[in-house]
């Protein structure tokens, strides 16, 4: 009987961390702790980086858009963690499961191509100041953005329409407490050999050619500001680029070990606690990373703390 004919299913069965209910019970309330953090740090970043005109520049413009990112990232993936870390039915429905597997990996490559966008700012403030409001115009901004989103999107489209496509054989038990792509493809009844390079062959343009560009940007970076003869200067370049570049080294070191190893050869839990990571951890150190060396955003978070009191106050009188 032909294999696809079992491919469709109801509902899939998510194990999680089903052997170690204990360790369930602690990464429910880490997830629960770092989205918290995750939807309280974006959402200060974006209200400080509208309210404050100082701050209407290119670069927290695509720093706005990695806070609204990583909010719509987060909330995407952690309500259905919750439910099958602290509840008896880890089950999703299969519609359910496939709209994850789309958005999650659209998020994902998003973030990919927007980190790449953000190196590309910087480069231009920090190596060619005086063209540097010409060269970011608005209009090429959101450009940008819309070039990042539209081929984010089409990556998801081709490597989910793959992946769902693969017959199951009624197999619906996913070793994993989201449905990803990896796990998706370890359930099919044939040879996924296919699916694999296509991953790995789209994998390479949406990780690592964004990679390179870092790289390449970050060290004509790192020779203009050797070069500057302001200690100032470099103390502020290094600062917003450092920044950057531990985002980046956080976010593409994970993703890398876990999408790029041919025939996936991260372990099932390796890969879970990865997937973790990213998705959860690496969302809520964005604002941290972001303020914590930056003046800028740290006086617009103050304003922004002043303005809600003034406005409780009001309320309360």
């Amino acid at each position: 009987m032909d294999p696809s004919n079992y491919s469709t299913l109801h509902v899939f069965i998510l194990l999680g961390f089903s052997d170690h209910p204990h360790l369930e019970m602690i990464l429910s309330g880490v997830v629960t702790f770092f989205y918290i953090i995750t939807l309280v740090g974006n959402t200060a970043i974006i209200l400080a980086s509208l309210l404050d005109p100082h701050l209407h520049t290119p670069m927290y413009f695509f720093l706005r858009n990695l806070s609204f990112l990583d909010l719509c990232y987060t909330t995407s993936i952690v309500p259905q963690m919750l439910v099958n870390l602290w509840g008896p039915e880890k089950t999703i429905s299969s519609v359910g499961c496939i709209v994850q597997l789309y958005v999650y990996m659209w998020l994902g490559s998003i973030e990919c191509l927007l980190l790449a966008v953000m190196s590309y700012d910087r480069f231009t403030a920090i190596c060619k100041p005086l063209h540097y409001l010409v060269i970011m115009n608005p209009r090429l901004c959101v450009k940008m953005i819309v070039m990042v989103w539209g081929i984010s999107l089409a990556n998801s489209v081709i490597l989910c329409t793959l992946t769902v496509n693969l017959p199951r054989c009624g197999h619906n038990i996913l070793d994993h407490f989201l449905c990803e792509l990896p796990a998706m493809v370890r359930i099919a009844c044939v040879d996924t050999t296919k699916v694999e390079l296509s991953v790995f062959a789209l994998g390479i343009v949406i990780v690592l050619t964004p990679l390179i560009l870092i790289l390449i940007s970050y060290g004509y970076i790192a020779k203009t500001v050797l070069n500057m003869k302001s200690k100032a200067g470099q103390q502020k370049a290094m600062n917003t680029c450092g920044s950057h570049l531990t985002v980046v080294s956080i976010f593409y070191g994970s993703i890398i070990y876990l999408y790029l190893q041919p025939g996936n050869r991260a372990s099932k839990d390796q890969g879970k606690f990865l997937t973790l990571f990213y998705t959860i951890i690496t969302p809520s150190l964005n604002p941290l990373i972001y303020t914590l060396r930056n003046r800028d955003m740290k006086d617009a978070l103050k304003k922004l703390m002043m303005f809600y009191h003034r406005f409780a106050k009001i309320r309360r009188n």
